[in-house]
């Protein structure tokens, strides 16, 4: 009898640190399908077409260029040039080459 309680506090004592890593994300609204149906259709998405035979591959692409432009929606461009810290030449009192 003792054998067994102890198996059960032992069980017990090892599967409840199980509980908080379940996910306690509550399910998406109405609201929030329909505005990520939106972005999907922004994105070139149609899924009112015909082609079934395409769907995982239509989908997927949309997803993949609407992570693409949240990925890249940041402050501005990529600005090409150069840096230079001006300490390439030193002058010396009394030099007047500048």
């Amino acid at each position: 009898m003792k054998l067994i309680v102890s198996v059960a506090a032992i069980s017990a004592a090892l599967l409840l640190p199980l509980a908080a890593f379940a996910q306690s994300s509550a399910p998406l609204t109405r609201a929030e399908v329909r505005q990520q149906v939106i972005e999907l259709e922004n994105a070139g998405y149609n899924p009112s077409t015909s082609d079934s035979t395409a769907y995982p591959e239509n989908i997927q692409a949309a997803q993949n260029r609407l992570n693409a432009a949240k990925a890249g929606g940041g402050y501005g461009g990529v600005v090409d040039g150069s840096v230079s810290s001006g300490a390439g030449r030193r002058f010396y009192q009394g030099d007047d080459s500048q």
